[in-house]
């Protein structure tokens, strides 16, 4: 399928808010692909499906995670993980992307996991601070995007993890383990 047929099929599967947030991501991620020298079409392509199946129904998208047979220890947490692991098998399935470091960044986009490859993180972070979002620190987070990718992508796992501890949530356990990882990658 190519990039204007993917584009048009999810921008009528979300609402306009969620439409400019995807864009903010496709421009996030492209910027941050050609500052860390990663190819750009495929992080444009990560981010057009990052959020495919986020206005599906909760249990469609169970099932969909389910049908997937991968990360279906998601399921025990918080449905906001949900899409993200959805969304990877519908990019394969319904949209014919075969490239598994793309389908990687568009199932961990939302928690990260350890050993990320480059293309992973500059999706995972292009969410957290694409241009509409707004919570204390995201800028400070798009600072050190600007020469990190790891130290930004902690700040922002900190702040999500801070975010979950404060509302008494449960926290995936991938999310503290890519944390961790990325912490490790640092003292090396």
């Amino acid at each position: 399928m190519d990039r204007e047929q993917m584009i048009r099929i999810v921008r009528e599967n979300m609402p306009e808010r969620r439409w400019k947030h995807t864009l903010g991501v496709m421009e996030t991620s492209v910027i941050l692909a050609r500052l860390y020298g990663e190819d750009e079409n495929r992080a444009e392509t990560a981010a057009i499906l990052h959020d495919v199946c986020k206005f599906w129904p909760v249990e469609k998208q169970a099932e969909t995670v389910r049908e997937s047979g991968t990360d279906t220890d998601v399921l025990d947490f918080d449905k906001e993980l949900w899409h993200a692991h959805a969304g990877a098998w519908i990019a394969a399935k319904q949209f014919g992307v075969e490239d598994e470091e793309v389908l990687n960044a568009i199932r961990y986009h939302t928690s990260g996991r350890e050993d990320m490859s480059k293309l992973e993180k500059i999706v995972c972070l292009a969410d957290y601070i694409e241009p509409s979002r707004d919570f204390p620190g995201v800028d400070a987070i798009r600072k050190l995007a600007e020469t990190s990718l790891e130290q930004a992508l902690i700040a922002g796992f900190d702040s999500t993890i801070s975010f979950l501890l404060a509302k008494g949530k449960r926290i995936y356990p991938l999310t503290v383990l890519t944390r961790n990882r990325l912490i490790r990658e640092l003292e090396v």
